[in-house]
C-alpha cells in the first residue's frame, strides 16, 4: 500500500466510479463519497468511510477536503443519455466545469489540502482525426473537444504544489454498462454491425485498465498531466464489430447508416460517427502496463467469463 490512504471521490455511482470505488475499498483506502444523493450512494457502494451530500449551492461539504490525501473527480453528465438539445449540451458542460470549479474552491479553502487531484477527462479532446494522436497532440475543433478543453482548464486555480492528473478516457468496454452493453444484444439477434461507415476510429479500452490507470495515477508520484486511457491498439469501428461478432459467434453484417443515427440522436450521432486514432503514449511512458492490449482478448474476458 502506498501513502495515499484517504481519498475523496465524486461521480462514484457511475460506471467507472463504482469500479474505482470498489477497488479502492478492497485495497484498504478510506474513501469519502461526495454524491447528489448520499443515501443512494451508500446502497450502491458499501464500505466507504463516509457518504456526504454534494450541493454546489452550499459550502456545507467543504470540510470533507480537510486532511485528505487525494481527490478523484469523476462527476459528469452522460453525454449520450439523450439528444443534444441546447439544454442537454449546457448540462454536459456545467456537470463537468461547474463541479470542478466547486471542487477547486473547496480544496483552496482547506487548511490541510489534498496532495493529488485526479480528474476524469475524455479522448474527445482530439476531435475527429485520421492521423495518430497522443497526449502531446492539439485539441480538436468540435463540441466535445471544446467541452474537454474547458473541463481540464477549470482546475487551473489549484495550488501549484498539488499534483494534477487528467485521465482522457476512450470508449470503455464493460459488459454491464456503456457502449459494449448496448451493442451485444443486436449481435445476439443477428442484427449487429458497424455504426455508420465503420471506417471511423474506435479508441477502445477495457474497464479494468481504466480502473488500473486511476489507481496508477493515485499511487505513483511520477504520474502527472494528461494520461490517455485507451488501448495501445485502437481499431476502426468495422474491425471492432468483426471481433465482437467473432466472440459472440454472430456475423457482423448490418450497417446502421449514419442518417439513421442522426435521425434518432441528432448532433449526438457525430460522437459515434467520428473518432480518432488515440495512442496512450504518456501513459506507457509513465510506466503503466496495460492488462488488455488486444481487442479479442478484452472482449473474450468480458463476454465469456
Amino acid at each position: 500500500m502506498k501513502e495515499m490512504k484517504r481519498v475523496v471521490i465524486t461521480g462514484a455511482t457511475g460506471m467507472i466510479g463504482k469500479k474505482v470505488s470498489a477497488r479502492l475499498i478492497e485495497s484498504g483506502y478510506k474513501i469519502s463519497v461526495l454524491s447528489l444523493n448520499s443515501v443512494r450512494a451508500e446502497q450502491i457502494i458499501p464500505g466507504a468511510a463516509e457518504y456526504v451530500d454534494w450541493n454546489l449551492k452550499s459550502r456545507d461539504w467543504y470540510y470533507v477536503l480537510e486532511n485528505k490525501d487525494a481527490v478523484i473527480h469523476l462527476a459528469g453528465e452522460n453525454i449520450m443519455s439523450k439528444r443534444w438539445t441546447d439544454t442537454h449540451k449546457k448540462n454536459i458542460i456545467s456537470s463537468r466545469v461547474d463541479t470542478t470549479h466547486s471542487m477547486v474552491d473547496a480544496i483552496n479553502n482547506a487548511v490541510n489540502k489534498p496532495k493529488v487531484f485526479i480528474s476524469a477527462s475524455a479522448v474527445g479532446y482530439y476531435g475527429n482525426s485520421e492521423k495518430e494522436v497522443d497526449e502531446y497532440s492539439a485539441v480538436g475543433n468540435d463540441f466535445l473537444a471544446h467541452v474537454v478543453e474547458m473541463w481540464e482548464s477549470s482546475s487551473i486555480k489549484l495550488p501549484s504544489d498539488i499534483r494534477r492528473v487528467y485521465v482522457r478516457i476512450g470508449m470503455v468496454l464493460d459488459k454491464s454498462e456503456g457502449v459494449l452493453a448496448k451493442m451485444i444484444p443486436p449481435f445476439k439477434y443477428f442484427v449487429g454491425g458497424p455504426l455508420g461507415s465503420g471506417n471511423q476510429w474506435f479508441p477502445w479500452v477495457h474497464i479494468d485498465d481504466v480502473v488500473g490507470i486511476f489507481l496508477f495515477a493515485l499511487e505513483n508520484a511520477g504520474a502527472n498531466g494528461v494520461l490517455n486511457a485507451g488501448s495501445p491498439n485502437p481499431v476502426r469501428m468495422k474491425e471492432f464489430c468483426k471481433k465482437l461478432g467473432s466472440v459472440t459467434n454472430r456475423p457482423s453484417l448490418i450497417n446502421v447508416p449514419g442518417f439513421v443515427l442522426k435521425f434518432f440522436l441528432g448532433e449526438a450521432a457525430d460522437a459515434i460517427l467520428s473518432g480518432a486514432k488515440v495512442i496512450p503514449k504518456r501513459t506507457e511512458q509513465a510506466g503503466y502496463k496495460f492488462i488488455f492490449t488486444e481487442l479479442k482478448s478484452a472482449l473474450e474476458n468480458l463476454i465469456r467469463k
